[in-house]
């Protein structure tokens, strides 16, 4: 195969088929006809010589040639866009489509600020949130998302930059047992849990905190966002431990908030991205809306807790 035969404008197509490794899914996230998709894919068989996809009874495998190539263009794609409109871009002016992987924590403190700045300055940029999930990682390491907010430990290959810190506070029902301004660790072991369940078991930061301190609360519930959690207490003898800035945002009737024990340590929220995206244009302007509305965050509201832990 030489290079002039091969359509640089069909590399993307061909990134999103072998991530989908399904004709209709690709046509869908890449914007085109299910019938335009597969005659795509027919273009790239015979550019490459090479079937790149092969169908069996359980749906589409990559050939070990596409396996190469899917690796080697999650290095090539960012660098191509980068070296095309380093000098250049101007959000007012470009196009495409940036992923970023969040919980619903990021978007109640950092969304207005974010999106508002955003759909100011780029009017034909598409912005995609998804929720963070198990595979968060393995889909910046992929490519199928461009950043993604996660406080836990993330790969070691990631780049990182801390956009803010937080700790966490504990939501009650009014009229739960639990009278004292901050709880302690023996509180957290009595009672059951609201808790959030978006990483791998065990990923997740108050989890992790529970189980440093050799907490092992009753039974409880599990949710995949925050808001629910702290919205699920009210009535029963539910725990929810969350971040104190999304608290403030809450209007919840018949809770009240506690501060979390003073064993909790605060914490680093930072946005995450694969190394092959720092020098990319787009996703540099992006970081900076991000790092911006960081820094403009005030802190979360005082729950009035007495200092040494004692009873209110």
């Amino acid at each position: 195969m030489h290079i002039e035969s091969v359509d640089l404008n069909l590399l993307k197509a061909l990134d999103v088929l072998l991530d989908e490794r399904h004709v209709s899914r690709a046509a869908a996230r890449f914007h085109l006809s299910q019938s335009a998709m597969s005659r795509t894919l027919s273009r790239l068989r015979e550019a490459f010589g090479d079937e790149l996809l092969v169908r069996t009874a359980t749906g589409y495998v990559l050939t070990p040639r596409a396996r190469h190539i899917q690796a080697e263009l999650s290095d090539l794609l960012p660098r191509l866009r980068s070296l095309v409109t380093e000098d250049d871009f101007d959000p007012s002016t470009a196009n495409g489509q940036i992923r970023i992987a969040a919980s619903d924590y990021f978007l109640a403190v950092l969304g207005n600020a974010v999106f508002s700045a955003f759909f100011e300055q780029a009017q034909g940029i598409s912005l995609v949130v998804e929720p963070v999930g198990p595979t968060t990682f393995d889909d910046l390491e992929r490519g199928r998302v461009d950043m993604a907010f996660v406080p836990t430990s993330a790969p070691p290959q990631m780049s990182r930059h801390v956009l803010f810190t937080e700790d966490h506070v504990c939501v009650l029902a009014e009229d739960h047992p639990l009278t004292r301004d901050r709880l302690t660790p023996a509180d957290l072991g009595a009672y059951p849990h609201a808790g959030v369940a978006a990483l791998e078991s065990g990923r997740m930061l108050v989890e992790a905190h529970l189980e440093r301190l050799g907490i092992r609360p009753p039974a409880g519930l599990t949710v995949p966002y925050f808001a629910a959690a702290a919205a699920a207490v009210r009535g029963t003898r539910l725990i929810a431990t969350v971040p104190r800035r999304l608290v403030g945002l809450l209007r919840e009737p018949g809770v009240r908030v506690a501060e979390a024990p003073e064993q909790f340590p605060s914490f680093d929220y930072p946005m995450l991205w694969h190394p092959r995206l720092t020098g990319d244009p787009a996703h540099r302007w992006m970081r900076s809306l991000l790092i911006r509305a960081g820094a403009a965050l005030t802190p979360g509201p005082d729950t009035g807790a007495a200092k040494d832990g004692s009873p209110a």
